[in-house]
């Protein structure tokens, strides 16, 4: 794990001439790689001026240079460099294993491939694992079972209420509402949006064996089963459980009696109004910032459990109506409470919390907010505080502005389709161009202030690059988007990953402030140091202390300060929300590169991100049936199929599936072996005609559609699992419906181009009418003057068409297969058409 720092070693010495001379130039890299797509920058700093005017990138097996560039200019002096340069390589795309030179300066190896984040969110979840109270899976032991006795709370003081379960927070064994839930949601979303990033090769318990739920959901889980304890009453809402008393030192988790109510630790009570704070009282002002976070996870876990665990998903959904009113009770701040010291998470906003739970609350909360339905509740905070407050400032308190990123814009954007859309957009990029300013200013693109948990804000700020990027299709911040993950990984000062363990061949964390390793001696897998902090924070911390020599003195500066060393818990201690913060991060570079593999499947066609053709090198054809209403040629097809032998592919909307005088035709299709697919539910029109990056539903609506769509032909016997390719109504759609198709664990499809096929719906009077005649010569004139012809055609029909085109373009399938057989294609089904790879 420490080979790169044992190759750039912070007193790394040359012998020359008998000579001792301390390395003075470094390059820094993603120590995971590059995507072949993707933004590619390394950074060279050095403290001596620039004195190369090439740079190289080199093949790390034959030793030839495979790329070029000239140095350009010097962005200048950053924290311990007098000169910094951006080394830009994104245009080259060759897979393997490379380095960069630039001068005498070699960087470490690196990989460029399409496979560089596998895995990497899967390998995260063991630290949250490691971080779970009552039964902690690592140790295959109990802790805190006993947990609590209530503190603030209508109900007697030291009253016994079961909060067992949960993580714990860091190091330290504290357990907080306001960190666990906001966990919890990334946990959720990062399923929501990205299913097939997870595997499952743990159980609900943590240890090792499949249960048939991704490991992602079983951990979300463990979260959202300790928020239900914490939220046991309509009435009752509890915010955290132990204090600062838990400062006594590195220990495992175990049974805590420091409290003085045995093996109990304190619950604290949801009030509303200041709790103690050390020698004072904390700045408390209402319920709103912890219920806003429990009602927005309750709803998340609902819509993603439901098809999983109903009875589940219905009591998350009564908790999320509940946990909203009680954030309406008297709308504020929740900050936590401390005993002995003045340190707590001292959050001053609720607005964004209580915007995201209003966002997401089901249809069923009508009665939450008589009159006033969740999406224009959000709205409105979302206008009051359109900025996360951190964003382009230079300080803040610790954890003054949390969660580090506004999600409720994200879930609005995915739910508004009118102008007010375009509203929350502009937040987003308003404080994003605020970073962007400061960052313009040095070569590693930092725009991060260095307070304490800058590496939660910089994972934070990526991914809202990232939904910015995602709603809007605007690439402008695309490389600012990469820089803050770079960074995560080892592009910074000190040339580290901030990650334990990834990647395992990399320089990253071996010293963290961690019980679990430091008394355990059991890794940290995949959890997050806190990050660099300013020199003036580190030296005016309370009982710090480095327990050996740095190895990183070289890089540390008056601007910020690193070190691997247990005995600085303000930069190198792993988090437990900032983890599930880059759990979701790495899902979505995971999902990226993924999506590129299968669009770049040898010879076969993709636009706007749906499949459009299969292998243009073999001749083999998908013939494709769509019905919504009308299905009068469906028997005359089925029996022409069967005289013929032959498998064809059917797309029907849920208003076909559902029409009983279908269902006998249905039956025979499915018994006949054809593939049996979606084409939506309702039939709805997703985008405009003209402008076609126009959406004309929402994230939610497409979402909800679909899922009607695959409940109805679940009841017909056709599972999701059967039906993996998803073909949209009016064969029209955007990068956004492709994308939205892919988090469905779907692939988008559509027909070929180059055929009038699709035109066999047309009835005469239309201007765009076309005879069936026209469109077998069409087929007929393709396949001859095209050099692979039809090879890998999905060719679209329609099983029926209304009463005024009597001109019935099925009528003439017999001989359109004899044709297509005499120029000796195979006619197979879409699945099989798309998986001949």
């Amino acid at each position: 794990m420490k080979w790169f720092k044992r190759f750039t070693l912070f007193f790394f010495l040359t012998i020359t001439t008998g000579n001792v001379v301390a390395q003075q130039a470094w390059i820094r890299i993603n120590q995971l790689g590059y995507t072949t797509e993707g933004i590619k920058v390394a950074v060279w700093c050095s403290k001596d001026p620039l004195s190369f005017e090439n740079w190289k990138v080199v093949d790390a097996k034959s030793k030839k240079v495979v790329y070029t560039a000239e140095a350009g200019k010097s962005l200048g002096a950053y924290g311990p460099f007098s000169e910094t340069l951006r080394l830009h390589f994104t245009d080259f795309k060759k897979p393997g294993r490379y380095y960069l030179q630039a001068g005498s300066v070699t960087s470490p190896e690196f990989e460029i491939g399409d496979n560089v984040y596998k895995g990497a969110a899967d390998f995260c979840l063991y630290y949250m694992r490691q971080q779970r109270s009552k039964f902690n899976p690592i140790i295959k032991d109990s802790c805190h079972t006993q947990d609590g006795y209530t503190l603030y709370g209508p109900m007697p003081d030291s009253t016994f209420v079961d909060v067992s379960g949960g993580w714990h927070d860091a190091t330290d064994y504290l357990q907080y509402v306001t960190t666990s839930a906001n966990a919890t949601y990334h946990l959720l979303a990062a399923y929501r949006d990205f299913p097939a990033v997870f595997g499952d090769e743990h159980g609900e318990n943590g240890l090792e064996g499949s249960n048939q739920i991704p490991d992602v959901l079983d951990e979300a889980r463990w979260g959202l089963d300790w928020l239900l304890k914490m939220h046991p009453r309509q009435d009752w809402m509890f915010n955290q459980v132990a204090d600062d008393r838990d400062h006594i030192g590195l220990r495992m988790p175990g049974m805590d009696s420091q409290y003085g109510r045995g093996f109990q630790r304190p619950v604290y009570f949801v009030s509303g109004e200041p709790q103690i704070q050390g020698k004072f009282k904390n700045h408390s002002t209402g319920t709103s910032s912890t219920a806003g976070k429990f009602s927005s996870a309750f709803s998340l876990g609902s819509i993603v459990f439901d098809s999983i665990d109903t009875s589940y998903a219905g009591l998350l959904s009564k908790k999320s109506n509940s946990a909203f009113a009680f954030g309406l009770k008297k709308p504020g701040v929740m900050q936590t409470a401390s005993v002995k010291s003045p340190y707590i998470y001292a959050e001053e906003n609720w607005m964004d919390d209580m915007e995201l739970a209003g966002a997401m609350l089901p249809v069923s909360a009508n009665d939450v907010l008589p009159g006033y339905n969740g999406i224009d509740y959000a709205y409105s905070l979302a206008k009051k505080e359109p900025l996360t407050p951190w964003l382009g400032g230079d300080t803040a308190s610790h954890y003054q502005w949390y969660p580090f990123i506004n999600v409720g814009h994200y879930e609005l954007l995915n739910k508004i389709k009118d102008k007010r859309r375009d509203t929350i957009a502009g937040f987003y990029k308003q404080g994003i161009e605020l970073v962007l300013k400061k960052a313009k200013q040095n070569a590693f693109l930092r725009g991060i202030p260095f307070i304490w948990c800058s590496n939660n804000l910089t994972t934070s700020f990526a991914i809202q690059c990232y939904w910015y990027r995602e709603a809007t299709g605007d690439n402008q911040f695309e490389e600012l988007e990469q820089a803050n993950f770079d960074w995560l990984f080892g592009c910074n000062p000190w040339g580290s990953s901030m990650v334990y363990g990834l990647p395992t061949w990399g320089d990253t964390p071996t010293d963290p402030h961690a019980s679990f390793l430091n008394v355990g001696h059991f890794p940290v897998n995949g959890g997050i140091v806190d990050g660099p902090v300013y020199g003036s924070i580190y030296g005016n911390l309370i009982g710090l202390t480095l327990t050996k020599p740095d190895e990183y003195y070289q890089f540390q500066s008056s601007l910020a300060v690193y070190h691997d060393d247990h005995g600085d818990y303000s930069t190198n201690e792993p988090t437990m929300d900032g983890t599930a913060s880059l759990i979701y991060l790495l899902a979505s570079k995971e999902d990226a590169a993924r999506q590129k593999i299968a669009h770049r499947s040898n010879h076969f066609t993709y636009s706007h991100g749906a499949m459009i053709r299969g292998d243009s090198l073999q001749k083999n054809i998908a013939i494709v049936f769509t019905g919504d209403e009308f299905g009068e040629g469906g028997n005359f097809i089925a029996k022409t199929l069967q005289q013929q032998n032959i498998k064809a592919s059917f797309f029907f909307t849920g208003n076909f599936y559902a029409n009983h005088s279908f269902r006998t035709l249905i039956k025979r299709l499915k018994n006949d072996g054809h593939y049996l697919g979606s084409h939506s539910d309702k039939h709805l029109l997703y985008c405009d005609w003209i402008k076609r990056d126009s959406l004309l539903v929402t994230k939610d609506e497409f979402d909800t559609d679909l899922a009607n769509a695959y409940a109805k032909m679940k009841a017909l016997g056709i599972t999701k699992k059967q039906a993996p390719y998803f073909l949209p109504p009016y064969e029209w759609y955007n990068d956004s419906i492709a994308a939205w198709t892919n988090r469905s664990s779907l692939q988008l499809i559509n027909f070929t181009p180059g055929t009038l096929s699709n035109a066999d719906y047309t009835a005469p009077g239309m201007k765009n009418y076309r005879s069936s005649d026209t469109i077998f010569k069409s087929i007929v004139n393709y396949e001859q003057a095209h050099v692979h012809g039809l090879n890998g055609f999905i060719l679209l029909l329609h099983i029926g068409t209304e009463e005024s085109r009597t001109d019935k373009m099925y009528n003439r399938l017999p001989e359109l297969v004899t044709y297509l057989r005499q120029k000796q294609y195979q006619l197979v089904t879409v699945k099989d058409l798309l998986e001949m790879k």
